[in-house]
This record gives C-alpha cells, sequence and structure tokens, in this order.
C-alpha cells in the first residue's frame, strides 16, 4: 500500500495530533512529493513549502482533487460524499496492513483505556517488546519505519478508527457496546458495525477475548473465526495459583480499581496475559501495582471528612449508573449533566431514585432533562436539586450539602461540551475547587 502512494496525490484531511503524525509519516517516505492538507481551522500554516492548503468551511472540496485521502479520526465519514469513499484511508488501516508485529486490540464503548493501560503494563512485565498507541498512546505511523516481528503493539481503538479496516487484529479485545457517538454515525447500527470490524477479519489463529455478558457483542462474537475466550471467565483458571477468593474480595491480592465493571477489564487484561503465556503471579503484581487512570472514578481524597471521586469520562447513563454500584450508597452528592446527544436517562433515573443520595447538582443542558426525568417517575421526591452554569459554584455547594463521612461523586453521564471543553478541563476543575474550597 505504502509503494501505491508514490504515484498517487494524497490529501491529509484533519490536521490535529494525528494529521501532524500522518504528516511526517508521509514526509519522512516522500521528502519532495506535494502533499494537501485540508482542515475546517483556518489557524494551520504550511509546514514545508511542499504543502497545498484547504482551509476552512469549504475543506472537503479538496477531496475531489486527490486520488488518496488520509483521514483522522474526528472526521465523521457521515459527511463525506460517498462517490469519494473509496479514495478514502487512514492511519490505523495504513498501520494493519503494514505492520510486521503483533496487534493487541481493544475496543468498547467504555474501558477499553484501563483495559489498554492494564494489558501493557502486564505483558511489559513479562519481559515482551510492547508498544502502547492508540488513542491513549503514541500516533502510529512512524512507528512502522522501527517496527519487526518480535514488536507488540497495544492498540486501543476507537469506532472511529475501526470504522473503515479491512483488517483485525492478532488478538481483539472487545468489552461492551452502549449507545454513544449518535451524534457522530447515522443511526446505532453503524456505530455496532464500526466496532464488530475488531474482529470481522479475524481467522482460526487470532483470539478474540469478550464479554459474554454483553447482548450485543456476545452476538457479534457467535460470528467470528477467532479462538473465543469470554469474560468474565473462570478467575481460578486464570489467576491460579492464586484463590479465586482473593480476586472477589481482595484477600491476598488488592485489586485497586473499583467497581465489577473493571473486574472485567481486570479479566480481560489477564486473559491476554495467559494468551502470551506469562505466569499467574506475575499477572498477579501487575494487577496490584496498577494505578487507576485520571478521570475515571479517581478517588480525589478526603476533604472536610467528604471523599470525592472524580468520574469526568463518565459521558452515558450507563458509567453513572456503574460508577454508583461500585460505590455504594454513601454517595450523598452527584454531579450530572452536559451536551445533549439524545440519548434516554430514565434507566439513571430509576437508579437514582434507589440510592441514597440527597443533592443533585446538573449542569445544562441535560441536566434538566435528567432531573424532568426523576420528577416525572416520582411525584414527591427526596432531593435537593441545584443548576449550576460552572464548576466553581458546583464543589461549593457540595461542601455545604454533602455530610462527613459520604461521597461526592462527578459522574455527568454525559459528554462535557456544554460548558466545558472536554472531559480533562471538567475533571481537573473539579479537582482544583475541590482542593481549594478544602482550604477555606
Amino acid at each position: 500500500m505504502l509503494e501505491e502512494l508514490k504515484n498517487k496525490k494524497v490529501l491529509i484531511l484533519g490536521f490535529g495530533r494525528e494529521g501532524m503524525d500522518n504528516f511526517l509519516f508521509l514526509r519522512k517516505l516522500f521528502p519532495k512529493k506535494v502533499l494537501g492538507i485540508a482542515d475546517k481551522s483556518e489557524e494551520i500554516k504550511k509546514p514545508d513549502k511542499n504543502v497545498r492548503l484547504y482551509l476552512g468551511k469549504n475543506y472537503l472540496k479538496a477531496i475531489r482533487d486527490y486520488d488518496v485521502v488520509l483521514k483522522s479520526p474526528g472526521i465523521p465519514f457521515k459527511i463525506l460524499p460517498r462517490t469519494v469513499l473509496g479514495k478514502i484511508t487512514t492511519q490505523t488501516e495504513i498501520f494493519f496492513e503494514n505492520c510486521p508485529g503483533k496487534i493487541v486490540g481493544i475496543t468498547g464503548t467504555k474501558g477499553k483505556s484501563t483495559t489498554t493501560s492494564l494489558i501493557y503494563k502486564i505483558l511489559k512485565r513479562g519481559g515482551i517488546k510492547v508498544h502502547l498507541v492508540g488513542n491513549i498512546g503514541k500516533p502510529v505511523s512512524n512507528l512502522l519505519f522501527s517496527a519487526t516481528p518480535n514488536d507488540v503493539y497495544i492498540y486501543e481503538l476507537s469506532s472511529h478508527q475501526l470504522y473503515n479496516l479491512k483488517k483485525s487484529p492478532h488478538i481483539a479485545v472487545f468489552l461492551n457496546i452502549y449507545q454513544e457517538h449518535l451524534d457522530y454515525y447515522r443511526n446505532f447500527n453503524e456505530y455496532v458495525r464500526a466496532k464488530a470490524n475488531i474482529t470481522r477479519y479475524q481467522n482460526e489463529n487470532d483470539y478474540l477475548v469478550y464479554n459474554s455478558q454483553d447482548k450485543i457483542v456476545r452476538e457479534i462474537a457467535k460470528k467470528s473465526k477467532a479462538k473465543k475466550i469470554p469474560i468474565p471467565a473462570n478467575y481460578e483458571f486464570l489467576i491460579h495459583p492464586v484463590r479465586k477468593s482473593s480476586i472477589s474480595n481482595g484477600a491476598g491480592i488488592r485489586i485497586p480499581l473499583v467497581g465489577k465493571f473493571n473486574l472485567k477489564n481486570i479479566m480481560a487484561a489477564v486473559a491476554v496475559g495467559k494468551i502470551f503465556g506469562l505466569p499467574s503471579l506475575k499477572i498477579a503484581k501487575t494487577i496490584e501495582n496498577f494505578k487507576p487512570l485520571p478521570h475515571r472514578l479517581e478517588y480525589i481524597g478526603t476533604y472536610k471528612g467528604i471523599k470525592f471521586y472524580n468520574d469526568s469520562l463518565s459521558t452515558i447513563p450507563e458509567t453513572t449508573i456503574a460508577a454508583l454500584d461500585g460505590l455504594g450508597n454513601n454517595v450523598e452528592t452527584i454531579f450530572l449533566g452536559g451536551f445533549d446527544r439524545g440519548i434516554s436517562f430514565k434507566n439513571l433515573a430509576k437508579r437514582i431514585l434507589k440510592s441514597k443520595i440527597k443533592n443533585l447538582i446538573l449542569f445544562p443542558t441535560t441536566g434538566e432533562g435528567i432531573w424532568r426525568e426523576i420528577v416525572s417517575l416520582k411525584r414527591k421526591n427526596k432531593f435537593r436539586a441545584f443548576l449550576v452554569q460552572n464548576m466553581k459554584d458546583a464543589v461549593k455547594l457540595a461542601y455545604q450539602y454533602t455530610r462527613k463521612g459520604k461521597i461526592c461523586l462527578l459522574s455527568c453521564a454525559s459528554t462535557s461540551f456544554s460548558i466545558f471543553r472536554n472531559y480533562k478541563e471538567k475533571g481537573n476543575l473539579f479537582k482544583k475547587y475541590v482542593k481549594k474550597f478544602a482550604k477555606g
């Protein structure tokens, strides 16, 4: 495929983190080749003299003048004319087609970053030459120049990266599917089809580690030709000689992650370690020493007697429900709401009504929708509800109304874009004000 690019007119579509990596990759391959760069932003400057820029609202028109379009994941396929789809490729597709090493691909609506990180740590501790790539790690294009058959690439794969793939990883890890990214895809079925590419092209020499309790994942797994390893599996079989009870109750092996959903992530990582033949005790030791990732049910600390948890990456109702299940009845205050993508909050409202929560701190715009859903289910309710416009006011209210010994949880069940740039900004502001008001 790379040789084919030599005599083709190539356009880089999207010039963010991955687009820049694509440019450096192509420039190394073809030092003097004229390349096109198209992006909605008008602030991009020419990387060198052999570049043609197509910027602003009409940037997509440049596609028709090029033979090959190297698309960034942030640009939805649905906004591209169907007539040009045959000339679209991606960094992920190029890597999969040309990588001489093994690829372990991890996907799922939620949990893939934690699972990817844990797999990487387990294999690294086992002496395997591993690389952390994809969403959570480095962009992959330029790694092709040094890749060997002995390299193993632990690749976190979003649905956007999987969408156009014609090849699946040697080991696929499929965690779950929930309604997500409905603003990016034409419908939920298109999102599911994109996710299914992680196993669609596997053969009998490949492996599929999958969540057997997720109905959609289970149905996709049935069609896979790979060797199938369901999770959750028999803990004793995977971890032996560490006792089964050790995994489930923490007596003998410390589980550093909160919630049953994280136990599934751990067992998926364990299964990959066993595929590579790593000793069970070495895997168990890695799990014990694993540090939870930021913004994923992250324990901030106890301040003024209140325990604070930052789960700002919780962008769908299912993950907020899982957080409540994991933390139990001590959650007294919860932050909810964000950008509206048309997702139903009925199940979340039912779960909140079953909880011991007393304070709802609501961000626009879905915060109001979640509140309406709760009110519609029960006319008389036990909650204090506050609609806020910023994180400072939200945290101030949390300190005012949360009792000592109780938990304040940021887990909004919505994306952050209504008043925050992204989940990182939201989570970092939460941590900032929690610590700031603790001093007052």
